[in-house]
C-alpha cells in the first residue's frame, strides 16, 4: 500500500506552522515589503519590535542570575569559576583589539570616504547631541563603579548586568561556602525559578514574528533604500571586514574546539535571524543561552562568558568604529598619520568596552575619538546619521557570533565544554528543545525519525519514567 506525499501547499504550511525560522524569515521578507511600499505603515506598527524587546529585557537579568549562581554552586569550584573569568576576558581583548586592526587596515585599503570632499563647516553637529541626548560614554572608573551594584533591587531593575553577574558570584559564593546543609532550599529554589523564567522566554518567542515584521516596516519605512546607493562604499566595507573577521573566527574556532561556526549558523539560524530583524542582540540572549548550554557549554562557562562579552566583547561595533573613523577623515580631507591610527586603535580599546547600554554610544565613542585625535572635525560624526541604523544588522551578527565562539573556546579552554555532545548538537543528531515545552508539543512539533524524545528509563518498581 502506498503513502499519500503531502501536498507542498500542505508541507509549506505545516512549515510555517512550526519553524520559529520559517516564521520569522517571513515576517522579515513582508516587513520589507509593507516599508517600501506603505512608509507610514511600518512607522507605525514599530511598537510591535519595541514591545517585544522590552519584554525579552525583562527577563535576561533574572535567567542571568539564576545561570550563574546554578553554575557556581553546582561546579563546585569558585576558583574555576575565577579561571573562566579571565580567560574570557583575554579572549574579548584579542578578539575586539583584532577587529578594531582589521577595519583600520581595511579602511587604508579600500578608503570608503575618499572623494567625497565634504565641507565640515556645513555640517550639523547638533543632529549628533539630539541622537545621544547630550550624554557620554563613562570614563573607566566610572564603568568599574557602576559595574558594582548600589542596590540588590536596583541592579535587577535597571537591567544592568554586569551588576547582576556580580550579585550572582557573591549568592554563588556563598552558597559554596554555607553547603547545601545549612541552606538545602536555596538552590532548588533557584533552579525553579530559572525554569520559570525559561517558560517565560517561551511564550514571549512565539511573539518573534510579529517584532520582526514591525521592527523592519519601521527601518524600511524610516530610513529608505537609497541610503545604500550614499553610502554604498561604506556599507561593503564594513560588510566585507565583518565577513572576513567570521571566516577568521571559523579557523579559532574549528583550532580550538573542532567545531564548524558554519554548523553553528546553522543550529541558532532562528535566533539569528531574529536579532536581525529587531536589531537587537539582546533579544535572544536567553535562547542563545539555552542552545549553548544544550550545546554542551557547561551552565557556569555559559552564565559568566556570555553575558560578560555583550558589555566587553562588542567584534562588530569595533570593526564600525574603525572603518567609521578613517570614513570621517577621508571624506573631509584628512590624513591620518600611522602614529594617529594607533591612537585610534587606543581610544577605541577603551571607549568600546563603556558602549553597551549607552544612547547614541558609536556616536559618543566616534567623537570622544575624534576629539582626542584633535584634527577631525566634531561635526564630522554626522556624517554618519544616515547610515548607522543600516550597521545594526552587521553590528548585531558579529557581536552575537563573536560571543558564542568565545563561550565555546573559553570552556574548551576551561575543560568545561563536552564536545562530543557540542558535534551531535550541531549536526542534529541531538535535537534542541526549548526548556518550556513538553513532550507533547515536541512531539507533534517533531514528526517522524527526528522525533526529540528524553529517554525513557525504568524504576526499580518497573515503571517507565522520564529521565532529564
Amino acid at each position: 500500500m502506498s503513502l499519500s506525499v503531502p501536498s507542498l501547499r500542505r508541507r509549506a504550511l505545516r512549515l510555517l506552522r512550526t519553524s520559529l525560522f520559517a516564521q520569522v524569515a517571513c515576517a522579515l521578507v513582508l516587513g520589507v515589503v509593507v516599508g517600501r511600499l506603505w512608509p507610514d505603515v511600518g512607522t507605525a506598527v514599530q511598537l510591535l519590535g519595541d514591545g517585544f524587546v522590552r519584554l525579552i529585557k525583562a527577563v535576561i537579568a533574572p535567567l542571568v542570575f539564576c545561570v550563574v549562581v546554578t553554575g557556581i554552586a553546582k561546579a563546585g569550584d569558585l576558583r574555576a569559576f575565577g579561571r573562566i573569568g579571565v580567560k574570557a576576558l583575554l579572549w574579548f581583548e584579542v578578539a575586539t583589539t583584532f577587529a578594531l586592526l582589521i577595519g583600520l587596515v581595511a579602511g587604508n585599503l579600500v578608503r570608503p570616504g575618499a572623494g567625497m570632499h565634504v565641507d565640515p563647516s556645513r555640517l550639523d553637529a547638533s543632529a549628533v547631541d539630539a541622537k545621544t541626548g547630550g550624554g557620554s560614554l563613562p570614563s573607566t572608573s566610572q564603568f568599574v563603579l557602576h559595574s558594582l551594584p548600589e542596590s540588590a533591587v536596583g541592579a535587577f531593575a535597571e537591567n544592568s548586568l554586569l551588576q547582576v553577574l556580580v550579585l550572582a558570584c557573591l549568592v554563588g559564593a556563598a552558597l559554596l561556602h554555607l553547603g547545601h546543609t545549612k541552606v538545602p532550599a536555596i538552590l532548588p529554589a533557584v533552579e525553579q525559578a530559572q525554569e520559570v523564567v525559561f517558560a517565560v522566554v517561551g511564550f514571549v518567542m512565539r511573539l518573534a514574528p510579529l517584532a520582526v515584521f514591525g521592527a523592519t516596516a519601521h527601518l524600511v519605512g524610516q530610513y529608505g533604500l537609497g541610503v545604500m546607493s550614499t553610502y554604498g562604499k561604506l556599507i561593503a566595507v564594513c560588510y566585507g571586514v565583518a565577513v572576513l573577521f567570521l571566516a577568521l573566527l571559523a579557523v579559532a574556532l574549528k583550532a580550538f574546539t573542532g567545531l564548524s561556526l558554519w554548523k553553528f549558523v546553522r543550529y541558532t539560524r532562528e535566533e539569528l535571524v531574529l536579532a536581525l530583524g529587531t536589531a537587537s542582540s539582546e533579544t535572544v540572549m536567553p535562547r542563545m543561552m539555552q542552545k549553548l548550554r544544550h550545546a554542551g557549554c557547561r551552565d557556569d562557562a555559559v552564565g559568566l562568558v556570555l553575558p560578560t562579552g555583550y558589555s566587553f566583547n562588542l567584534d562588530g561595533a569595533s570593526i564600525y568604529l574603525s572603518v567609521a573613523t578613517l570614513f570621517m577623515a577621508q571624506a573631509v580631507g584628512v590624513h591620518l598619520t600611522i602614529g594617529q591610527q594607533i591612537t585610534v586603535v587606543l581610544m577605541l580599546m577603551l571607549t568600546s568596552k563603556g558602549m553597551a547600554g549607552v544612547p547614541g554610544s558609536a556616536f559618543l565613542a566616534l567623537s570622544a575619538t575624534a576629539s582626542a585625535l584633535g584634527v577631525i572635525p566634531a561635526g564630522a560624526v554626522a556624517l554618519l546619521l544616515g547610515v548607522d541604523r543600516v550597521m545594526d544588522s552587521m553590528r548585531v551578527t558579529t557581536n552575537l557570533l563573536g560571543n558564542c565562539v568565545a563561550a565555546f573556546a573559553v570552556a574548551r579552554w576551561e575543560g568545561a565544554l563536552d564536545t562530543a555532545r557540542a558535534r551531535k548538537a550541531l549536526t542534529g543528531e541531538a535535537v534542541f528543545v526549548p526548556e518550556e515545552q513538553d513532550d507533547t508539543a515536541v512531539a507533534a512539533a517533531s514528526p517522524g525519525p527526528h522525533r526529540a524524545v528524553r529517554p525513557v528509563t525504568e524504576t526499580d518498581s518497573g515503571h517507565p519514567v522520564r529521565a532529564d
